[in-house]
């Protein structure tokens, strides 16, 4: 027999709507932050809400995992552990967290997911983890595909991806340029943004190599033409990136994962999804009309110089084509694209700078902008708000059900009808009713009154009639056989939900390193035992509890000096700059240095 993989999409929800129509629209599982000490400060939600969704997610076998992912101080201890239980009892599904001194608090059986945050770029880290209980690991978005692969053929543990969304251009969790500069600490979710903001790039000798460009600003992540290679190297959870997006991201890009996975299950029927019901969509997904900086697939592949977004890190949307006449106050677009009143459209102008304006109206092939903007002709048009678009996600824009099949048959009293879903939970009701024969066919009549299911969350997939005459059955009768059995399917499956229940165990096997920096993010005193039980001799407090003398900033995969072309290890490389090379934005001036054996790059504070 065939092993089935069960396959996780996993979707962003920034509160209790998002997280419901993420289900809705095909999501196995959805990540929701905590009342307090998620990576999103701006995106905490209550017990209570965590409750509706994981109801609601439940019903169709999916799971809601709850973000408390930042480093936490000492005092902050105690209500940790006391939000941990209200959330386990709230019915979450697993809890997805940084901070290792959680893990030396009493905890419920609650599963726990290592975040990104935890920096997972190593086949040894991601074991230490496994070992210490994990239940998922979410790897680095840094890895490549061979890189992936190595990982899982070397752990057992299901590991978790990044498809989709907002890149950060450091390794998660060792970014400190925003505590540094603002004191505002990435790893307490209360990052500035630091890397969205221009900055000039000057050599040693003072030479500008760049003026003004948001030099580390990426390129959205999206991975939709590499799911199945994904699957393939050992992937079991596939992540959208966004709890800060609003509800029509997460409908949009949640649907067009939901039907790029459908496709490759058709095919390869190793792969299954991890939840029940099937979506029906009213809208056509597509990633380019939700907020995006571009695409790139990163370094899945290989390193390559397309990743950044130099000139803007706004959304810029879709390119619908370039201008070909301009009048008065209108202008033709090339291409055949269709243009609505409403419509949200931009272009780079002279500086180099995002503009954007409104279309007023449209006649014919002319567009009116409700304020005519300076632009020529050739000038490549941006549409980033497709009007119609979102007007078709304001309404209802999916259904999800699970299929079921009624059997209508006959005991000594009058009727049963039992219903068995498509994860095969069944549930039987009778009604007592006198039998008696009618003069009319009844089975068009049965079928029509048994396949009415409504609002509810089923469908029909094939009525068995197994009745020994053609007897009368109200319309009412039936109408009450397929309420309560329904009723009762309902309860069988919320008692029948298989939660996953995960102790974590005490452990002491070795750390893969013997001396922590303040890079490890060791914040309270929890955290320093668990690594002190783990082998590790050293081990420096946080920057945020104590600023070293000159930290690294970030530490970066990403190579300034290979995205613009003056890479020492390139044949072609520009050498008429010289090192060493400085970051300018505002008043602040940052240092980077190069590790070209390992081509990563690294961003100090120049004091």
């Amino acid at each position: 027999m065939k092993l089935v993989h069960k396959i996780e999409l996993l979707a962003p929800a920034k509160n209790l709507e998002c997280g419901i129509e993420a289900i809705n629209h095909g999501a196995d599982a959805v990540y929701i932050g905590a009342p307090l000490f998620s990576a999103r400060a701006a995106a905490g939600n209550s017990i209570e809400d965590i409750g509706k969704l994981s109801i609601h997610a439940h019903s169709f076998r999916a799971k809601v995992y709850v973000a408390l992912n930042t480093i936490l101080e000492d005092h902050q201890l105690s209500e940790v552990e006391k939000m941990i239980w209200d959330i386990y009892r709230a019915g979450a599904d697993a809890l997805i967290i940084q901070d290792m001194g959680i893990l030396n608090l009493n905890l419920p059986p609650v599963p726990l997911h290592a975040s990104t945050q935890c920096d997972n770029r190593t086949t040894e880290k991601v074991r230490f983890l496994e070992d210490a209980g994990f239940s998922q690991v979410v790897l680095a978005r840094e890895l490549s595909l061979e890189q992936i692969k190595e990982v899982a053929k070397n752990t057992k543990v299901p590991l978790e991806v990044f498809v989709h969304g907002a890149l950060c251009v450091c390794y998660s969790g060792k970014c400190y340029i925003s505590q540094a500069l603002s004191n505002r600490s990435a790893n307490r979710g209360e990052c500035a943004q630091y890397c969205r903001m221009p900055y000039s790039l000057t050599d040693g000798t003072g030479k500008i190599v760049a003026f003004n460009k948001h030099l580390l600003s990426l390129k959205d992540l999206n991975l939709s033409a590499h799911l199945e290679e994904l699957l393939d190297a050992g992937v079991s959870s596939l992540k959208i990136e966004g709890r800060l997006k609003d509800l029509s991201y997460v409908k949009n890009i949640t649907a067009y994962y939901r039907r790029k996975l459908d496709e490759i299950f058709e095919r390869r029927q190793e792969y299954t999804p991890s939840s029940s019901g099937k979506c029906i969509f009213y809208f056509n997904p597509d990633p380019e009309k939700s907020f995006n900086r571009g695409f790139t697939n990163y370094f899945l592949k290989n390193r390559n110089t397309q990743i950044t977004s130099p000139d803007t890190p706004k959304a810029t949307g879709e390119a619908i084509g370039n201008i070909k006449d301009l009048f008065h106050n209108s202008f033709t677009i090339s291409g055949n694209k269709l243009i609505h009143n409403g419509d949200g459209l931009c272009f780079l102008n002279d500086k180099k700078e995002l503009q954007g304006f409104r279309v007023n109206k449209v006649e014919g092939n002319k567009i009116f902008p409700a304020e005519m903007p300076r632009i020529t002709q050739g000038t490549t048009i941006y549409r980033n708000f497709d009007h119609e678009f979102e007007k078709s996600l304001q309404k209802k824009s999916s259904e999800r059900k699970i299929k079921v099949n009624f059997e209508l048959s006959e005991n000594a009293f009058g009727f049963n009808l039992t219903v068995i879903d498509e994860d095969n939970f069944q549930a039987t009701v009778g009604a007592e009713f006198k039998k008696e024969l009618s003069q009319k066919a009844q089975q068009e009549n049965i079928r029509t009154q048994l396949s009415k299911l409504g609002k509810t969350i089923f469908e029909i997939k094939n009525i068995n009639i197994n009745l020994s005459e053609n007897w009368f059955i109200p319309s009412s009768i039936l109408s009450d056989l397929k309420r309560n059995v329904i009723d009762s399917l309902l309860s069988v499956r919320e008692i029948s939900f298989d939660k996953s229940f995960s102790k974590i165990p005490q452990t002491n096997h070795p750390y893969p390193e013997t001396e922590l920096s303040y890079l490890a993010n060791v914040s309270n005193k929890k955290a320093r035992e668990f690594y002190l039980q783990h082998g590790v001799k050293s081990i420096e407090p946080a920057l945020e509890i104590k600023m070293p003398a000159k930290p690294i900033l970030m530490q970066n995969k990403y190579c300034i000096r290979y995205q613009l072309g003056i890479c020492s290890k390139k044949q072609d490389c520009n050498n008429n700059f010289k090192p060493p090379f400085t970051l300018t934005t505002g008043n602040h001036q940052l240092g980077l240095s190069f590790d070209c054996k390992h081509c990563e790059m690294q961003i100090t504070k120049i004091f």
